[in-house]
């Protein structure tokens, strides 16, 4: 997915009203959406990385970046030291990876600020889990309901949560769920450059019923 340039600009112009100015990102990764929350108004970026492959990576990219703080650490084991420490918390095509999906997102509230958000991304559509869903390492799809629910249920009330990506459902099931394909970077280089910028006007002015993932915005009371 870092070839999905337009994609994550288009994650990114949803979640920016919300982020404030100090943000927590979950499962950083290698900083592929770090840079574009580092290209907002955002004052300080704590990235959060457990992998022993990615968080290197991370660590070099941003060692010379004063305003970002990179942790090897899951979110969950660190997350005592940063009480009411940040005006958002993004998980960014990172909650379906945690398997206690709950209890994250109890320690992402004891983190956030009153009034301050939570940003998610993630996979939709349970008929779509497919073997690459499982060789990402994702543990599900959500629906609408169960994310509300698993938000709500930390404490969190939810202000937005809408589909995204309505014309990458067919592609998905055709590639991933009929033809057990593997993803390949010519094929998301593609679909960004041609099919994103023409859906997020659509979607922009026309909400879809229905998507390829979910992304939800939630206010600490």
């Amino acid at each position: 997915m870092s070839f999905a340039q337009n994609y994550h600009q288009w994650i990114l112009e949803i979640c920016s009203p919300y982020l404030g100015k100090v943000v927590a990102e979950i499962g950083a990764g290698t900083g592929n959406f770090s840079d574009f929350l580092l290209s907002s108004d955002i004052k300080r970026l704590v990235a959060f990385e457990p992998s022993d492959n990615m968080y290197p990576l991370l660590e070099e990219k941003f060692k010379a970046v004063s305003n970002v703080e990179t942790i090897k650490s899951l979110f969950e084991n660190r997350s005592e030291a940063y009480p009411d420490a940040f005006d958002s918390v993004c998980y960014i095509n990172v909650l379906e990876h945690i398997e206690k999906d709950d209890e994250a997102l109890s320690h992402a509230y004891k983190c956030i600020r009153k009034n301050g958000y939570l940003l998610i991304f993630v996979p939709a559509l349970n008929f779509l889990f497919s073997e690459m869903d499982k060789s990402l390492g994702h543990y599900r799809r959500y629906s609408k309901k169960n994310l509300y629910k698993v938000v709500s249920s930390a404490g969190f009330s939810v202000e937005k949560i809408k589909y995204f990506d309505l014309a990458g459902i067919v592609p998905w099931y055709i590639a991933f769920v009929l033809m057990k394909g593997t993803m390949k970077s010519s094929g998301v280089a593609v679909y960004d450059r041609l099919v994103v910028p023409f859906m997020k006007k659509v979607e922009r002015i026309l909400p879809p019923p229905i998507g390829k993932n979910l992304v939800l915005v939630a206010r600490k009371e």
